[in-house]
């Protein structure tokens, strides 16, 4: 457990600086980097859906593979989503907005898994759904506080353009829940291919999308909110 801990903790560490050099880095880096990080996405997706598409255990033990539609579908809906939409919109805000608005919109995803995880740990109660049993309901309320922390962090930026008022609480509010939902979405997959992690490229954390979950949900939808205020 100790050891799994001290795992997280340290590519946590270098998750955040390899983060902090591609975002404010030059934008061919930014650009590059989403799309390696993309293109894992979609593998650790087909994976997971592979598994997913195989039938029965005889299937599963062997590795079978049989034409599957829904398997062909999931793959090119993921595939249309991750290169158009994501990597997109990532672009865009990055661009226009610039990379410490962008910093802005995962920190509110980063404070929004942490909240989750400190208040779910240390209240409990109740279970918020089948879909991911470890997930409650305080830990679904304590994600939404924390996800003003950044708002609350970026307003002494001088240079930055946030006032604190309803329309960024709102913002951060809902960028919380799409964070939320993409985090369960990817849940409810992997309970129904029954994995627990979607890769092992991450020491303590598991695959990309484990760590993307909710910022690909996310992401988007802040660009259309940006539109709105």
């Amino acid at each position: 457990m100790s050891q799994n801990l001290s795992k997280r903790i340290f590519t946590s560490f270098i998750l955040l600086i390899l983060f902090l050099i591609i975002n404010f880095g030059h934008q061919y880096v930014f650009n590059l980097s989403l799309l390696i990080i993309s293109t894992i996405i979609c593998i650790e997706a087909n994976k997971m859906y592979s598994k997913l598409s195989c039938h029965n255990s005889l299937e599963k033990k062997y590795a079978i593979k049989k034409f599957n539609f829904k398997f062909l579908i999931l793959n090119l809906l993921t595939f249309c989503y991750i290169f158009f939409i994501f990597c997109n919109f990532s672009y865009i805000i990055h661009v226009l907005k610039g990379p410490t608005f962008f910093l802005y919109i995962i920190s509110i995803c980063f404070f929004t898994d942490i909240g989750g995880y400190v208040f779910g740990k240390t209240i409990g109660g109740k279970k918020l759904s089948k879909i991911s049993p470890n997930k409650t309901i305080s830990g679904t309320i304590g994600s939404f506080i924390s996800s003003i922390i950044p708002l609350m962090i970026f307003l002494n930026f001088e240079y930055f353009d946030l006032e604190f008022n309803l329309s960024f609480i709102m913002f951060n509010l809902t960028v919380s829940l799409a964070s939320q939902l993409g985090d369960l979405s990817i849940s409810f997959l992997k309970r129904k291919a029954k994995v627990k992690d979607t890769g092992k490229i991450l020491p303590g954390h598991g695959g990309i999308l484990d760590r993307m979950d909710g910022i690909i949900f996310a992401v988007p939808l802040s660009y259309f909110l940006l539109k709105l205020i």
